[in-house]
């Protein structure tokens, strides 16, 4: 049995010169210039960032080396209702800038998600309270406690860790 074979017919002219793919413009700004010679427009303003009366808050530092939490672990103790805080003035030998923190939630606090979950309200009220009651070179670490962290309203935790910074700085 022989095979039929099929040729098709492909022209060898080149088609004509076609015309410009049209691209609509940007529904968004009709007065925007599509000169890429022009120089753009001025932009908004550079934000302006609000500081404390005292001047510029302190830097925030997060804490990673071990070393760190361990020597936070063995200075003051603060207990709170929703935390633990640790917190310990910096030695001569240790860059005094700024105020570091760590964050630490234990397996006792619950499953990785809720671990994360404390960390986070952690995170927030550090932000929220630091800048404006935290020393420079300082330490501070929050370890969060089981069911009290994730549970407590925000507002509680936060005035907690003003009277404690309050308590530890008199």
């Amino acid at each position: 049995m022989e095979r039929e074979h099929v040729e098709t017919h492909v022209s060898t002219v080149e088609p004509g010169a076609q015309a410009a793919a049209r691209v609509p413009r940007a529904h968004g700004d009709e007065s925007r210039s599509q000169d890429p010679e022009r120089a753009p427009r001025p932009g908004p303003q550079e934000p302006e960032r609000l500081n404390a009366p005292g001047g510029p808050a302190p830097r925030l530092t997060i804490l990673t080396k071990r070393a760190d939490f361990l020597r936070a672990a063995r200075a003051e103790r603060l207990p709170c209702p929703g935390f633990l805080l640790q917190a310990r003035k910096r030695g001569a030998e240790e860059p005094a800038a700024g105020i570091r923190i760590g964050y630490t939630c234990s397996k006792k606090v619950g499953n990785a998600v809720t671990r994360n979950r404390a960390k986070r309200r952690l995170r927030a009220i550090a932000r929220d309270v630091l800048p404006a009651q935290g020393r420079n070179g300082w330490d501070y670490v929050l370890v969060g406690r089981p069911g009290a962290t994730v549970d407590l309203p925000f507002a509680e935790l936060s005035s907690s860790l003003a009277r404690a910074l309050r308590k530890l700085h008199r």
